[in-house]
């Protein structure tokens, strides 16, 4: 019998050491409250990488050492399993990636809904997203702004950077959009496209609107003053093309409520992670309880079922055919000698290389390059599989 080695190797300590040690006190207090993707994905981050998950066995040419890969578990929640989902997702847009300016935006909603929307979080996130969009989209259309429409890639988060609960909505959005006669271009006045403030009021009223029409119940209960109150949004320049296009990719898309680079350490009772002061611009630790850690990791696990990321506007899939033409009219407009064109080579290599520089991801079986991954002992990449394995038990 061949004795598995750890894999990958570990840096320090990670989510899955903290499941492992505290997981079952958590569940001892709150395994009655809790919702079933939240226990899945407390059974899978203790799983990740492990023998329960099976793995690849694998023998290295120079140094005739084996040693294991085990498999990821591949929950949306876990820090370690987005390599192989960040590179289909890709592959999956590369029609509509367009090589023009980007715009961020931001919506939040007031803390007096904080409660409201972690009761109802399946019917609530999916309103916010929708309205958000629907504001940019209704201020685009305006000729004073833009005068056509955009494509918006929308991406929910519920977290702040001390896994407090915030809900609000990422918004990757076109510096530019298709004509409403569907046939031209039309790109952004330089580094403006929509009035902040005038956002912020839309999204408020119609989120107020479409709650009070599809769960008045849930509505009576809320404040008037709620919807008196000064929402907060944002919107500015993100850059152009590739660039803009991986670093949202990077830092939103798919990212979750806390890295395994974040966390410091761990002892018998408490957990030590650090989290970063956007208004000091300096990084900062916090030592909290165990089970409190995994209480407010667990509150950004969301709903089974729910996408927390959706397309809008020119990209929504229904507009496949004015996206495409958006693309062949910026294709033919974009210099050589000015602009590098949009290719998914670049973004793949770029995303590999910050994987890299970030947390190391789990080995997928369906990822090529876990075909002849680099050995533990001496290094090499000369490693060939001697096969796969779906239990623990090994060969």
């Amino acid at each position: 019998m061949v004795e598995p080695s750890t894999c990958p190797p570990k840096a320090g300590v990670e989510l899955a050491d903290v499941v492992g040690r505290f997981g079952s006190e958590y569940l001892a207090q709150y395994g009655q409250v809790i919702m079933p993707s939240q226990k899945r994905a407390l059974s899978d981050i203790a799983a990740c990488c492990t023998r329960e998950l099976g793995g690849r066995l694998y023998r290295c040419d120079d140094c005739h050492d084996t040693f294991w890969r085990y498999h990821g578990c591949r929950n949306r929640a876990c820090p370690k399993c987005h390599g192989s989902q960040t590179r289909k997702w890709l592959e999956e847009r590369q029609a509509e990636l367009l090589p023009c300016d980007y715009f961020h935006a931001v919506a939040t909603v007031p803390s007096e809904l904080h409660g409201v929307f972690h009761r109802h979080q399946k019917a609530m996130y999916g309103l916010l997203m929708r309205v958000a969009a629907e504001a940019v989209k209704e201020l685009c259309a305006n000729k004073r702004h833009l005068g056509a429409l955009p494509g918006i890639l929308s991406v929910l988060h519920t977290w702040n950077g001390r896994l407090g609960y915030h809900p609000h909505v990422h918004m990757l959005i076109t510096g530019g959009g298709i004509t409403p006669d569907g046939q031209h271009w039309q790109p952004a006045r330089g580094e403006f496209l929509v009035p902040v403030a005038v956002l912020s009021r839309k999204i408020a009223a119609k989120f107020r609107d479409a709650l009070k029409a599809k769960a008045p119940a849930v509505f009576a209960g809320i404040s008037g003053s709620v919807w008196r109150r000064q929402w907060v949004s944002f919107v500015k320049h993100y850059g152009h093309g590739n660039d803009a296009v991986l670093n949202y990719l990077s830092r939103y898309v798919f990212r979750t409520a806390i890295s395994n680079a974040r966390i410091l350490g761990m002892d018998q009772t408490h957990v030590t992670f650090r989290w970063k002061d956007r208004h000091a611009q300096t990084w900062r630790t916090q030592r909290v309880p165990g089970v409190q850690f995994l209480r407010r990791f667990l509150r950004h696990v969301l709903p089974r079922g729910f996408h927390k990321v959706r397309c809008y506007g020119l990209w929504h899939p229904s507009r496949r055919t004015e996206s495409a033409r958006a693309w062949v009219e910026l294709m033919l407009e974009t210099s050589a000698e000015t602009t590098k064109p949009l290719k998914l080579a670049d973004l793949l290599d770029a995303l590999g290389q910050l994987a890299q520089r970030t947390d190391q991801a789990c080995p997928d079986p369906q990822d090529d390059d876990a075909d002849c991954p680099r050995c533990p002992h001496c290094g090499s990449v000369g490693t060939r599989l001697l096969g796969e394995y779906p239990h623990c038990g090994g060969p």
